[in-house]
């Protein structure tokens, strides 16, 4: 197992090209400084977090989420 995590991430059923392996340490990743752990979604390379909104949810069950651009790292946080 890589200690990196992956460029891009995906946790929702539609996204079929990158999904979260399931990993044993927990993770989170900044935007412009702020640290976010509610990120559903992310991409390095372009620049974008996606983070759930409230407890509101769609249609289709899914979370409601917005758009974050801003420098992103995602790291993996020690849990010990």
């Amino acid at each position: 197992m890589s200690q990196t995590p992956p460029t891009a991430s995906a946790t929702t059923r539609a996204a079929r090209t990158t999904t979260r392996p399931s990993w044993p340490a927990a993770w989170a990743s900044a935007s412009n400084g702020a640290e976010r752990t509610n990120v559903e979604e992310y991409c390095v390379s372009e620049g974008w977090i996606r983070v759930a909104v409230g407890r509101a949810l769609d249609r289709r069950g899914n979370p409601m989420t917005m758009k974050m651009n801003g420098r992103v790292e995602p790291y993996f946080r020690d849990i010990a």
